[in-house]
């Protein structure tokens, strides 16, 4: 009679097999039992953690940015001072469309990474226009000179291809310029290159602005122009 009035401890007694119920009880909405952690994704019909959903709160992040990156040069800074060594970097890097339009930036960070992102924002606000013409090459030569550095670009016919360096054809492919031929001449430090093809690039002029200088033809004669080359809409109708 004692052993059956005996009250038996709680931590003694056998667990009570859980109801399908209380196993869901108390998880993320998006989450499942065995999951290693609450909210992560263990089968197909789970949803995931909610960063991973396409809608809502920490959805995916699209890139609809449209501009072309590239790092041309990283450079190891080292100043040595009465406590010791400072070591910074510096990265050198161009953005463009593709179409027309590009920048170029030098930032210097402590690290690396950061160096490259703040080069790269920097060249975003410096974005500046060059003219292509028909064939994807420029209208005439140029020579751009910075410094010790002198760099000529001359158009090329369709299939030339770019001829250029690195740091050249780094400017030229992110500008969108598809043939054209380039010589370096003195320095060929980066920098300075990337600077005398930008002020080459600047120099380019346009057939209504040399029309315009050399006094050949009046605006009203290049707006007239226009007007004919621009394509009409006014089609006649069959029958009429």
């Amino acid at each position: 009679m004692e052993e059956e009035n005996k009250v038996i401890p709680a931590e003694e007694q056998a667990p009570a097999q859980p109801s399908p119920e209380d196993e869901n009880r108390g998880l993320e909405p998006h989450g499942s039992a065995s999951a290693p952690r609450p909210g992560d994704r263990k089968y197909g019909s789970r949803k995931g953690r909610p960063p991973e959903r396409r809608q809502g709160r920490g959805g995916f992040r699209q890139h609809t940015d449209e501009y072309l990156e590239r790092v041309v040069h990283i450079n190891r800074i080292s100043k040595t001072t009465q406590g010791g060594k400072n070591v910074r970097f510096s990265a050198l890097a161009v953005v463009g469309d593709g179409k027309g339009k590009y920048g170029f930036a030098l930032a210097k960070s402590g690290e690396v990474p950061d160096a490259i992102k703040k080069a790269l924002a920097k060249a975003r606000k410096q974005m500046v226009n060059v003219e292509i013409v028909k064939g994807g090459t420029i209208a005439h030569d140029v020579e751009g000179v910075f410094g010790s550095t002198k760099v000529v670009l001359k158009p090329a016919r369709p299939g030339t291809g770019i001829v250029a360096g690195g740091a050249v054809r780094a400017v030229i492919e992110l500008a969108g310029i598809k043939n054209i031929v380039s010589k370096v001449y003195g320095s060929r430090a980066p920098i300075n290159i990337i600077r005398a093809t930008d002020n080459g690039l600047k120099q380019l002029k346009r057939y209504e602005q040399v029309m315009l200088l050399r006094g050949l033809k009046t605006e009203e004669q290049l707006r007239a122009a226009r007007r004919q080359a621009a394509p009409t809409n006014d089609k006649p109708q069959e029958g009429e």
